[in-house]
């Protein structure tokens, strides 16, 4: 029997490390989707700003962030303050057995959800391309990963008010893709729109990106790697019952994804005569964010209806939030994280007989005010000491020269 519940602990801690390494490919997608959506003269810039934020969230998520989320709290609205990760399970209590026994390793628990720490923060990475100080967004990227996502984290994850009023969040289309979206959207709105984007009579004017087959391998392994972030989340693998869900998140998160792109395919079709390669790759990535705040209860069919109205929804977005609300995102991640990521989180009433529609939207509502409000205020304390935005001058030279003194295709500059 003991050997049988160190073998289950060891399966269950390898395929929870295993999801995580996955999940850190996504670092690689979001850098790969963003170099290929920004013009060539930023594209040093935004891959600094990728792989500086993956550091930062694990060096404060460390230091403090999984605490505030996972530690002791005052109540279940605000959680404990402590600094450090703790040690790891002894053999004694995983062979103890019971409901109470430990069946992976705390430090795999840890590299799980750092990750998820950092795909939320690379959400804000594209929304501000092109225009940003790069030191400003490292700044404010110190503050989300070690407190403000960890907080909202905390109310549903670690087992705070919202998983109380039983609001449902599988993998995070709330906790960390809307999350991401919220602290994007603030950032965006006291930065601006990037020069030459609306004209004099506030038409908006394409601003192409500079390298589509790159961007088309982010979104490759975006979605490769968002099956290590659906099917970790079922946290467990070692018996037939987990084994088989896990197999069900998987072909949910494929049919989604793929069904994100037709619909997006459709949509863009009808809308512009043509199949916008954009808004396929964005509706890959909304069928995804539309899938995972529940891929285990739908059917197949059911996974791909929904991501198909996911990549339907995300085009609308786009267009609404550029032409209409003359919100300048280069990339669509508003709309793919925070638009779908919604509208996920709604659909888990579609199929999830324990959802309720008004805890649903309670969190909904919750999340996104505190990631927002918290974000705003903190981008405003940045822009206040040392500036948020890049000099026109810079904007036009381009990000590259002024932020990283170096261009990422050097042959082609002038």
């Amino acid at each position: 029997m003991e050997q049988i519940l160190e073998l289950s602990y060891a399966l269950d801690t390898f395929y929870f490390l295993m999801s995580g390494a996955l999940v850190m490919w996504m670092a690689a997608g979001f850098a790969m989707l963003e170099a290929g959506l920004v013009r060539s003269k930023n594209t040093t810039e935004i891959l600094a700003k990728n792989i500086g934020l993956f550091a930062i969230a694990c060096i404060m998520y460390m230091l403090v962030g999984y605490n505030i989320m996972y530690g002791d709290s005052l109540n279940s609205v605000i959680p404990g303050l402590s600094f450090l990760i703790s040690g790891d399970n002894a053999t004694t209590a995983v062979i103890a057995g019971g409901d109470d026994a430990p069946y992976y390793s705390n430090m795999s628990d840890f590299f799980f959800q750092v990750v998820f720490v950092a795909t939320a923060m690379s959400v804000v990475s594209g929304a501000v391309a092109e225009r940003m100080k790069l030191m400003s967004f490292f700044v404010f990227a110190i503050v989300f990963t070690s407190v403000i996502y960890p907080v909202q984290g905390f109310w549903k994850w670690g087992g705070g008010f919202l998983d109380g009023l039983g609001f449902l969040d599988f993998a995070g289309s709330g906790v960390v893709h809307m999350a991401g979206a919220a602290a994007a959207l603030a950032g965006v709105l006291l930065l601006g729109a990037r020069k030459g984007k609306y004209g004099p009579d506030g038409e908006s004017r394409a601003i192409p990106g500079a390298n589509l087959p790159l961007a088309t391998l982010g979104t490759f392994i975006l979605w490769l790697g968002w099956f290590g972030f659906n099917g970790g989340s079922e946290l467990k693998i070692s018996n037939v019952e987990e084994a088989n869900a896990v197999a069900m998140i998987f072909v949910n998160t494929l049919l989604a994804a793929a069904a994100g792109v037709v619909g997006a395919l459709a949509v863009s079709k009808i809308k512009f005569g043509k199949a916008d390669l954009t808004m396929m790759l964005n509706g890959a990535l909304a069928g995804l964010v539309a899938i995972t705040a529940e891929p285990l209860t739908p059917s197949a069919l059911e996974a791909t209806l929904i991501g198909l109205v996911g990549g339907m929804i995300v085009v609308i977005a786009i267009i609404v939030l550029d032409t209409k609300l003359k919100i300048d995102d280069p990339v669509g991640a508003i709309s793919v994280h925070g638009v779908v990521g919604i509208y996920g989180l709604i659909a888990v009433t579609f199929t999830n007989p324990d959802a309720s529609l008004v805890a649903q939207l309670i969190g909904i509502i919750s999340i996104f005010a505190w990631v927002f409000i918290a974000s705003l205020i903190v981008w405003s304390i940045v822009k206040a000491v040392m500036g948020i935005r890049i000099s026109e001058e810079d904007e036009f030279e381009g990000a590259d020269q002024s932020e990283c003194g170096m261009e990422a295709y050097p042959e082609f500059s002038k």
